[in-house]
């Protein structure tokens, strides 16, 4: 059934997400504060209007794809005052369990639906419509919900009540930023041994050390022909986000009195890397920091 859905947050996320929703016959009004990304959103269907506000009036479903969660918030208090009880507001955003469960309490102050539905799959899974959505939320949300998410992605788990999805999300990206360290200290050890890449991908790809920062996102090239190390480690997934995400879970960690010294590590390694300039590389870039060539092409 088409929907009317109003989508605030219109980037390398958003803007493709926004357009999968047009191509499955949704009517979809957009917002965002950069016009490049309004222009890109237009010509992929998206009726673009100047507001965030104009956006949510008269919607029946509302997303937000925002960088944090002070904007999901204020966001939020902004449109909940504009729409009818009873639509149902998804974000999209990965964002702190905190400020997801304030939201949730401003979408229940108006009687409305809500769902903190963070993502997983980086701006090729966005592009293709194969994201992974890890979602929370009482049950007639996530029903209202699931349909949408599926229009915009392979995989949606409903993890819980508010809140669960970010802390699903943000426990799923330790590991990722843990084991990615681990893939490229192994591969950097493996060079110095004289070891090619190939001999060690054939071997761990099929052993114990085997895992998804390895056989879908091996951080040298020729291995896996689709990882960004063979595209100069353009991303993908940036460095930058993957440091927000080691510090949303070490937040997480701190308040819920949670022992994660290796998601610590990763997160003081990852601080380094993007002090050093390279944020907006790849995070499986991280390899040239650990063989000490990180200024090097």
């Amino acid at each position: 059934m088409a929907r009317t859905i109003g989508f605030i947050g219109l980037g390398n996320m958003g803007g493709p997400m926004a357009a999968n929703l047009v191509k499955t016959g949704h009517r979809v009004r957009g917002f965002d504060l950069v016009p490049a990304s309004l222009d890109l959103a237009r010509e992929a269907g998206v009726t673009v209007v100047g507001s965030a506000l104009e956006a949510a009036q008269g919607a029946e479903v509302v997303i937000t794809m925002l960088p944090a969660g002070r904007h999901v918030i204020e966001v939020w208090t902004q449109i909940a005052e504009a729409v009818p009880e009873g639509t149902l507001l998804i974000d999209s955003s990965t964002v702190d369990v905190e400020s997801a469960r304030k939201a949730h309490a401003l979408a229940k102050a108006r009687s409305c639906l809500s769902v903190d539905a963070p993502v997983s799959g980086g701006t090729g899974g966005a592009k293709a419509g194969t994201l992974t959505f890890m979602a929370g939320g009482e049950e007639a949300a996530f029903a209202g919900a699931e349909p949408l998410l599926k229009a915009m992605g392979k995989n949606v788990f409903h993890c819980g009540q508010a809140g669960a999805g970010q802390a699903a999300k943000i426990c799923n990206n330790m590991i990722l930023g843990i084991s990615m360290i681990g893939v490229c200290e192994a591969f950097a050890l493996g060079e110095k041994l004289g070891l090619s890449h190939e001999a060690l991908y054939d071997v761990a790809s099929v052993s114990s050390g085997q895992c998804w920062s390895l056989t879908s996102y091996c951080p040298v090239p020729g291995p896996v022909p689709a990882s960004p190390a063979n595209n100069g480690y353009k991303p993908g997934f940036a460095a930058a986000l993957m440091l927000k995400d080691l510090r949303l879970a070490q937040a997480a960690a701190l308040a819920a009195g949670a022992s994660t010294p290796l998601g610590a590590e990763a997160a003081q390694i990852y601080g380094l890397f993007d002090g050093l300039g390279h944020g907006g590389e790849d995070f499986s870039a991280i390899i040239r920091m650990l063989r000490g060539t990180e200024g090097q092409a």
